[in-house]
């Protein structure tokens, strides 16, 4: 039979886990609200620049700009791949999940550039022998438009000085309040047919003609909305990445303090019937000593 002392220790060890469960999930719960309100107070902005640079391709005529230049003619082109993972663990299968989708993507491709931000996908790639850029350090919690427009701006100029041919983002995307999985998209070269199809506006031949003048040119426009349009994708990665992490987070830590209730519960029973097996054994040695006295 057990003995209570094991089970009161291991019932009080359970309580404790139970109360730094239940405070993770409070955590994580407030957090997942206040980045969605941070992704839906900005959203709106960089849907009305993407919709803008549509507007621009659509009544302009020979935009030459570099971040439609898909460099078919380059002989080893470069890539890069911009990566969110989480900064934690105790978060389910969420950085388990994302890096078998990481390694899956690259197919054992040593030579692409990784910038990673996160402690757990950083440390996991490194390890595998990635080419993983060690200057590149941003965490994943609590993202900020300023660390999003640090990052565009270093990977617009990989771009413009052809250090990198092509760009790719790759973080964990919310399909629903319980669903989640990983994505890549590719950040540059840009499609223009990716940022017109997604867009309320409708092309004809009148739209065509209808050319527009931009000053100083359509090309410097372009820059600094294109600019802008990267900024905001990656700040809206980063946000559905936390926000998916955290979500993860709550429901692992939920599942746990559930857990820590049931084994609670039957220790409970454990320690009620090993107490009643004791006082049994008492009274039967009280009995037992009373009768040989006899």
């Amino acid at each position: 039979m057990t003995n209570m002392h094991d089970i009161k220790t291991r019932i009080k060890s359970i309580r404790d886990t139970k109360q730094i469960t239940n405070a993770m999930r409070l955590i994580s719960a407030s957090k997942l609200k206040k980045a969605r309100r941070q992704l839906e107070a900005t959203l709106p902005y960089f849907t009305k620049v993407k919709s803008t640079i549509a507007d621009i391709l659509i009544h302009s005529s020979n935009v030459d700009s570099i971040f439609f230049d898909l460099r078919h003619d380059k002989v080893g082109k470069k890539k890069g791949y911009l990566i969110i993972s989480g900064d934690r663990g105790l978060a389910g299968s969420y950085n388990h999940n994302l890096m078998n989708f990481i390694e899956e993507v690259l197919g054992g491709d040593r030579s692409s550039l990784l910038f990673v931000a996160g402690q757990m996908g950083r440390a996991y790639l490194f390890e595998k022998g990635y080419n993983v850029d060690i200057s590149f350090d941003y965490h994943v919690q609590d993202p900020t438009i300023f660390m999003a427009r640090e990052i565009a701006e270093m990977i617009v100029k990989y771009f413009e000085d052809g250090i990198l041919d092509e760009v790719n983002l790759i973080y964990t995307m919310m399909k629903s309040s319980i669903q989640f999985e990983p994505q890549i998209i590719k950040l540059l070269p840009l499609d223009p047919q990716d940022l017109l199809k997604d867009t309320d506006i409708r092309v004809t031949q009148s739209d065509i003609d209808d050319l527009l003048i931009y000053e100083p040119s359509t090309d410097a426009v372009l820059a600094v909305l294109i600019g802008k349009y990267i900024k905001g994708f990656i700040y809206g990665a980063f946000v559905e990445s936390f926000t998916s992490e955290q979500t993860a987070r709550l429901t692992a830590m939920d599942n746990a303090t559930t857990n820590a209730d049931k084994m609670l519960h039957q220790l409970s029973l454990q320690y009620n019937s090993a107490r009643q097996a004791a006082i049994t054994q008492e009274i039967s040695e009280i009995v037992s000593s009373i009768t040989a006295l006899k």
